[in-house]
């Protein structure tokens, strides 16, 4: 059985447009934020809920795929599994602190997001109890 090699481009082909459309979907921005926040590779199959929400397979390897061809991550064949891991280092050479802000404020938002939910259950929750 023939498998393609996967396409990594080198560091100095990759850019802040390719970096930036990657990560403008909440769900890769999601996976790379997890990928970045640990030191070993991890396999496709651990990103298939994202946000709390299943992600199919197929999507999920499309998402891998923009991430692998932005430069963001390297992808490593192990059997049948895929392992990903973060480039994080490498990019930060090349255009420092961009990642670790882009990583910062995708933490920040979804602080400000669980706080926005917590706060609108609370006020749900208030408006059932004096509406009895």
């Amino acid at each position: 059985m023939f498998v393609r090699p996967l396409f990594h481009p080198s560091v100095q082909d990759v850019t802040v447009e390719a970096i930036l459309h990657a990560l403008s979907d909440p769900v890769r921005v999601a996976i790379y934020a997890d990928i970045v926040g640990q030191d070993c590779s991890h396999n496709c199959v651990a990103f298939s809920n994202v946000s709390e929400k299943p992600i199919p397979k197929s999507t999920l390897s499309q998402h891998f795929k923009i991430l692998r061809e932005a430069g963001l991550i390297r992808g490593e064949r192990q059997g049948v599994e895929m392992h990903n891991t973060s480039r994080c280092e490498e990019i930060d050479k090349r255009f420092p602190g961009l990642i670790g802000s882009i990583v910062t404020a995708h933490k920040i938002q979804l602080a400000d997001e669980a706080r926005l939910a917590k706060a609108t259950k609370r006020n749900s929750v208030q408006r059932i109890a004096r509406s009895r």
